[in-house]
C-alpha cells in the first residue's frame, strides 16, 4: 500500500518547493545568495537535531559508499541546486519566470539518464511514452504555442544558464539520494542531507566573505527562514525521501514534474496570470502523465520493494 502512495509523497514534496520559490523565497531577495542556502540549511539541520540523536549510531554503520553518496547528494542538491535554482529566481526577480521553469524541465531527462547509468534502472518503452507527454504537458502548461519570452533583460542568459546548473544538479541528486538511501531510513537520510549541507555552506559562505553579511536579515526575513524550515525546507524533503525510497529514480523524476504545475497554478492564484486553453490542455496532459508514470514498474539494480 505504501508503495503505490509512495510517488504522491514525492508530488506533495515537489508542489512544496514550488510555494517555495513562488512564495516564500522572494522575500530574500536582498541577501547573498549562499547566506540564503546557508541560513535554511542550518535552522533545519538545528531543529532536526535533538530528534536525530538516537539515529546517530547508525551513521557508523554506514559504509564509505552511503557516506560519499549522501555528501553527492549535499554538494549537487543542498548547496549546488539550490544555489542555482535561488540564484536563476533572484536574476529574474520573480517576474518573468518563463525561462526557469522551461530549464527546470530538463531534470528528469538528467535524473533518468543518469539513473540508467549508475543505478542500472531498466525503463521499459511505455515509461518514454508517459515520461515524454509529461515533459511536452508541461510546456505546453507553461508556454501555449509560444516560445519562452527572452526580451527580459540582460540578466535572463545568467538565468537560464544557473536554471540549467540546477536542473543538472537535482538530477543528479534524485539519483545519488536513490542510492544513498538503499541502506538508510528516511529520516536519517533526511538529517544527514541538510547536516552535511549546512558544514559545506558554511565553508562556502566562509571563503566567499558573505557571512558578515547575516547582520543584513530583517526580523521579516527571519520569520520567513523559519517557515521555510517548518514547511518546505524539512517536511518537504521527508516527504521526497519518504517516496523516493519505495520508488525509482526515474519516476521520482516525473513526478517531481509536479513543481511546474504547481508554479503555474500559484501563478494564477497569486498574481492573477490566467491559463489560455492551451495551457490548460497542457495541465491535464501533464497531470494524467504523471499519474501513469506512477504506476510504470521499473526494475534496476537499487530497487526498493
Amino acid at each position: 500500500m505504501l508503495k503505490k502512495l509512495a510517488p504522491f509523497f514525492v508530488i506533495v514534496a515537489a508542489g512544496l518547493w514550488a510555494l517555495d520559490g513562488i512564495v516564500l523565497r522572494p522575500s530574500l531577495y536582498t541577501l547573498p545568495v549562499t547566506l540564503v542556502v546557508f541560513v535554511e540549511s542550518t535552522i533545519v539541520a538545528i531543529l532536526l537535531t535533538p530528534f536525530m540523536i538516537k539515529y546517530i549510531s547508525k551513521v557508523k554503520e554506514l559504509s564509505r559508499a552511503d557516506i560519499l553518496a549522501f555528501i553527492g547528494v549535499a554538494i549537487a542538491g543542498g548547496a549546488i541546486g539550490t544555489m542555482a535554482i535561488t540564484k536563476a529566481l533572484f536574476y529574474v526577480n520573480y517576474v518573468n519566470l518563463s525561462i526557469v521553469i522551461l530549464i527546470q524541465k530538463l531534470q528528469p531527462v538528467f535524473a533518468i539518464t543518469l539513473a540508467a547509468i549508475f543505478l542500472k534502472e531498466k525503463l521499459p518503452n511505455i515509461f518514454f511514452v508517459w515520461g515524454g507527454l509529461a515533459i511536452t504537458g508541461a510546456y505546453f502548461m507553461t508556454f501555449g504555442f509560444n516560445l519562452p519570452n527572452l526580451e527580459t533583460g540582460d540578466k535572463i542568459t545568467l538565468a537560464a544558464i544557473f536554471s540549467l546548473i540546477a536542473a543538472l544538479g537535482f538530477g543528479s541528486s534524485t539519483v545519488l539520494s536513490k542510492r544513498a538511501l538503499k541502506d538508510t531510513s528516511f529520516e536519517l537520510g533526511t538529517y544527514l542531507r541538510f547536516a552535511i549541507s549546512s558544514i559545506i555552506m558554511l565553508i562556502i559562505v566562509i571563503t566567499s566573505d558573505t557571512l558578515s553579511s547575516i547582520t543584513l536579515i530583517t526580523t521579516n526575513q527571519i520569520y520567513i527562514f523559519f517557515l521555510i524550515a517548518f514547511t518546505t525546507g524539512g517536511p518537504a524533503i521527508f516527504l521526497y525521501y519518504f517516496g523516493l525510497k519505495r520508488i525509482s529514480a526515474s519516476v521520482a523524476s516525473i513526478c517531481e514534474l509536479a513543481f511546474p504545475l504547481t508554479a503555474v497554478i500559484l501563478e494564477f492564484v497569486l498574481r492573477s496570470n490566467i491559463l489560455g486553453p492551451v495551457q490548460w490542455i497542457g495541465a491535464v496532459i501533464l497531470f494524467l502523465s504523471i499519474l501513469r508514470v506512477t504506476n510504470i514498474q521499473i526494475n534496476g539494480n537499487n530497487r526498493v520493494s
